[in-house]
């Protein structure tokens, strides 16, 4: 059986393999152990090349103090929060339903629409760049939160749509047989029967999304701009503008923008691991 336990290897199998897992979480570690090192470090540390040295004073609490009292940081923080809630409600929402007609009927064409938002994943978001962005200048939607929350649930939908159908079709269809024989309505079994039986699917989803929307750069600059609307990604950015090159307080912006999908992930887990490991044992 693949992958052999490592219980199961001989004694310099494993302890190559303690030796080597240490090694490589730091090494994954490390870019995010340089940034919440920079964080608490003066800026005259970067002017004379003290990267990786100890700082020579301790600056964590100013830093941090300018990132929320100093600058726009709170509302760029608070934009995040009104552009990704919604995003994953709206593309959640639309998944379960779009979900649940492709993966319970059975219709002309059903296999060829779910290739279509299958392929949807594959196009590359930069060749939609100008097309997109000249699409929110005629809507009236460019440079607001509203139109980077109606592109976002747009984009995610189709991976999302792909995961609830993939799911609900494992799913034992005699309860939905049972349902339809008593006579309940189609909406009564999507309502009462399939989606409580989606929860760890979508609370898994709802991580993902989550955690996805909040990291995203690319739409935020390019349909966004200032700190009426642009998130926290976005908005790190303005510490340039604002401090010059101050990268101490870049790290320590960086470090509060990461937290949430971080807080995200860790109270969420038990459901999120359960959503992508339902069904691996079937």
């Amino acid at each position: 059986m693949f992958p052999k336990p490592i219980q199961n290897s001989s004694r310099g199998w494993q302890a190559t393999y303690q030796a080597l897992v240490p090694a490589a979480l730091i090494l994954w570690l490390l870019p995010l152990i340089a940034v919440a090192i920079f964080s608490v470090k003066p800026d005259v540390d970067f002017t004379t090349g003290n990267y990786w040295g100890m700082p020579s004073s301790f600056e964590g609490a100013s830093n941090y103090g300018k990132v929320f009292f100093g600058s726009d940081m709170p509302r760029y923080l608070m934009n995040s929060v009104l552009i990704t809630v919604p995003t994953v409600i709206g593309a959640v929402a639309l998944s379960c339903m779009t979900g649940f007609a492709l993966g319970v009927y059975k219709f002309r064409g059903n296999l060829l629409l779910f290739f279509m938002f299958v392929a949807g994943n594959f196009v590359p978001f930069q060749i939609l760049m100008v097309p997109v962005r000249d699409l929110t200048l005629d809507l009236g939607l460019y440079n607001t939160k509203t139109g980077l929350v109606l592109f976002h649930i747009a984009f995610q939908t189709g991976f999302c749509t792909l995961f609830m159908r993939n799911f609900i079709r494992a799913l034992p269809f005699e309860l939905i047989e049972a349902a339809r024989v008593e006579g309940v309505a189609e909406w009564r079994i999507f309502w009462y029967v399939v989606l409580p039986l989606m929860k760890p699917a979508i609370a898994a989803l709802a991580v993902l999304i989550f955690t996805f929307i909040w990291n995203d750069y690319f739409w935020a600059v390019v349909l966004t701009q200032g700190a009426e609307s642009q998130p926290v990604t976005a908005g790190i950015t303005s510490f340039n503008a604002q401090y010059r090159a101050a990268y101490h307080l870049m790290s320590a912006g960086s470090i509060v923008a990461a937290l949430p999908p971080v807080a995200m992930f860790f109270l969420m887990q038990r459901h999120f691991i359960a959503g992508l490991t339902l069904g691996a044992v079937k």
